[in-house]
């Protein structure tokens, strides 16, 4: 999993912003609840009174509250109200100072509202009472104590009440509008609501876009990166991994990547905040009913681990069954001229059926399993609710809690349960995605067998000749128990033919991969103009040759577009000369479009012939020291064979040319043939030096010409 956060890492600076996005939406989400709680308990409820603290009151008043304070209490009362016009103002919204004040002014107001109450005597006469009844300061003190003790666990809520009573009195008889106090209060609670929301969704929204900008950036990243390994690979790592397998890796395992990538920097990075900012904010809350979270966590938990431990071996399995549907589904298309020429269609309906089933089976059954994730979920959240109101419910009865209190410790708990339902509809995918980083970094972290040297001998063949040397030359296949090629030496000039030939399987195509470094010699070197091809660069290896392999390869495009592949450097000019020799100007001047035909992918709509002479035209326009022909007149005609032939050996004069056939037609007049079989040189010669020494040459001539072509030593 640690792969899917590495990912991340290489993007800081936006996953720092996303996280301080994340922070500001939490913040806002928590902070919506205690405004719902306030808005039930104090603008319903208390009308628009927050606490013991007036805003306003009479002077009397203020004396008559005064007379059940200490001297301390009495001097921050003093500092925190102006008297003007006999009415004491609030001068501070100091939370600390307010908050000390509220418990300074409860009891004293629910003793003067007891005393109101009960009709005894007027606000003006208090003094007068308490002088004559000789009650002093330190009477005072004890008067509130005991009235506090005899109130006991619902203390505090009857002060607040009883205070809430008094201060709404005390406004009314100063002519104030209590329906103007409650409604300005929710007025003002309801804009900072609106105004959170604004702010929560404002951080959503660029969170959310910066979330997938970043995912789509790895994405990008991974898929170029892979991209980039994948074109490095020798012949050895495609064999090993499969083609079919790289496409899985480098488009579905790069997706899921990309895609759980939004979800961590969404929802596994807000989970843990919105999770413990509940949790705080629940603590603040003073309920009693902590322990139900602990409940519902342990119960979330324990379905998270069932559910995983069953699922997980699936998703581990899922993947490899992509491939192998992959697989099968890029044989059959590649392969349908063959499967419709031998009937196989229905075998090939029923290896794809069954590589779909399979499939469809495991995703069934992780789909199934995960199913009873939601619905155990809902029925946890909401056993949670009930008992939150259960058990708030006797809270509220007693006095204890507050409906507000409630209601926002349901908010918070849903918060914190969703928090772990976020992380847990994650854990549902992290496991497969987790499977297809692993498989994207196993790409990624495959050394390609084949590398440039650490100092090359690039600048030794600024003015390549093209000689090419194979000096006891050796190859075996990796995992391979027996050497195919063995002991290979020759030498191949410039301006001269050097031709391959022998049965099939005997490595003539394998020697021929070898030049351009497909594969590395196991023993033996392999000499251009005497410099190893081991100590130069690949790309200055490459540039000296001219490959044209044994099955065409054309690309998307047009007919200029495939012959100027070597460069931007091959003029218009160039490429008509290219396609002069390899004599395609015939199909392609009876185009409407000429050189600007497009190309289907893989040349699918052009015959085999143009296509080969397409793609020795593309060799040719590259100008290359090395021409290397692997077989790359097999679907040419006679006639053809001969005239393009011809044409190489009067306009590339100076150019070294290796020529694998099956054709003795074709390789007939080369300066030099090598015969090779079972992967050893059986001879080295002119025609008619191997046709008069050679035994496996003279059984491959009798193959192929007549009676008088062996005797006269030619074929036309």
């Amino acid at each position: 999993m640690w792969k899917l956060f590495k990912h991340l890492g290489e993007h800081k600076a936006a996953v720092l912003l996303i996280i301080l996005l994340l922070v500001g939406q939490a913040y806002c989400d928590l902070a919506l609840p205690s405004y719902t709680s306030d808005i039930v308990d104090v603008g319903i409820q208390q009308g628009g009174i927050e606490n013991a603290v007036p805003e306003r009151m009479r002077e009397e008043t203020f004396d008559s509250l005064s007379l059940f304070l200490t001297e301390d209490e009495k001097n921050e009362a003093l500092q925190a109200y102006d008297l003007k016009d006999g009415i004491y103002e609030r001068n501070t919204s100091d939370k600390e100072t307010i908050d000390r004040l509220n418990q300074d002014f409860g009891m004293p107001m629910v003793i003067l509202s007891s005393i109101q109450e009960s009709g005894q005597t007027d606000m003006a006469g208090l003094k007068e009472m308490m002088a004559a009844k000789g009650i002093d300061d330190t009477k005072l003190q004890e008067m509130k104590k005991q009235a506090a003790e005899e109130m006991g666990d619902m203390s505090d809520s009857i002060i607040t009440q009883k205070a809430i009573l008094f201060i709404k009195a005390e406004y009314e008889a100063m002519g104030m509008d209590l329906n103007d106090v409650q409604m300005n209060y929710l007025l003002s609670t309801g804009a900072k609501m609106l105004g959170l929301t604004l702010l929560m969704m404002a951080a959503a929204i660029l969170a959310g876009l910066l979330s997938s900008r970043t995912a789509a950036k790895i994405g990008m990243d991974l898929r170029g990166k892979v991209f980039t390994k994948v074109v490095s690979f020798s012949s050895n790592e495609l064999n090993k991994f499969s083609i079919a397998s790289l496409i899985t890796r480098s488009t579905n395992d790069i997706q899921q990547v990309q895609m759980v990538e939004v979800m961590l920097l969404r929802m596994v990075l807000y989970a843990p905040i919105i999770g413990i900012g509940g949790i705080v904010k629940v603590a603040s809350t003073r309920t009693g009913l902590g322990w139900i979270i602990g409940v519902a966590v342990a119960a979330i938990s324990v379905v998270v681990l069932i559910l995983m431990q069953i699922a997980m071996p699936k998703f581990k399995k899922m993947q490899s069954l992509v491939d192998r549907l992959n697989l099968v589904s890029r044989e059959i298309l590649t392969g349908v001229p063959v499967i419709r020429a031998f009937s196989r269609e229905k075998f090939e309906e029923k290896r794809f059926e069954t590589a779909n089933k399979d499939l469809m089976r495991t995703q069934l059954f992780t789909n199934r399993v995960m199913t009873f994730m939601m619905p155990l979920m809902m029925m946890i959240m909401n056993c949670i609710t009930v008992m939150i109101i259960w058990f708030g419910g006797k809270g509220i009865d007693a006095g204890n809690l507050q409906v507000g209190d409630m209601m926002a410790f349901i908010t918070y708990t849903m918060q914190i349960v969703m928090a772990f339902l976020m992380i847990t509809m994650i854990s549902v995918m992290l496991p497969r995605a987790g499977v297809a980083a692993e498989r994207i970094q196993e790409v990624l972290d495959t050394r390609p067998s084949i590398h440039d040297p650490s100092a090359s001998r690039d600048g030794e063949l600024e003015k390549a000749k093209g000689e090419l040397t194979f000096e006891d030359v050796s190859f075996r296949y990796e995992g391979a128990a027996e050497d195919a090629l063995e002991h290979i030496s020759f030498t191949a000039k410039p301006g001269e033919t050097t031709a391959i030939i022998g049965s099939t399987g005997c490595g003539k195509s394998t020697l021929i991969h070898l030049i351009p470094r497909f594969y590395d010699v196991t023993a033996g070197r392999i000499l251009i103009d005497g410099v190893d091809v081991r100590e130069i660069s690949q790309h200055k290896l490459r540039s000296l040759l001219g490959f044209v392999p044994q099955k065409g390869n054309l690309f998307s495009g047009d007919i200029a577009s495939n012959i100027k592949y070597g460069g931007s450097h091959i003029s218009d000019e160039k490429m008509i000369e290219a396609a002069e020799i390899a004599q395609a100007t015939e199909f392609i001047d009876s185009k409407p479009e000429g050189y600007e035909s497009p190309i289907a992918q893989g040349g699918s709509n052009v015959s085999g012939g143009q296509k080969q002479r397409l793609s020795i035209a593309r060799a040719i326009a590259k100008d290359p020291k090395i021409f290397l022909f692997d077989d790359s007149f097999s679907a040419l005609d006679y006639k053809t064979d001969m005239v393009l032939r011809k044409a190489l050996h009067e306009e590339i004069e100076d150019a070294t040319i290796i020529i694998v056939a099956q054709r003795i037609s074709t390789i007939l007049h080369a300066n030099q043939i090598i015969v090779l079989d079972d992967g050893k040189v059986a001879g080295i010669g002119t025609h008619e030096e191997l046709l008069a020494t050679c035994g496996a040459y003279q059984e491959i001539a009798r193959s192929q010409l007549s009676e008088a072509e062996l005797k006269g030593g030619s074929a036309s």
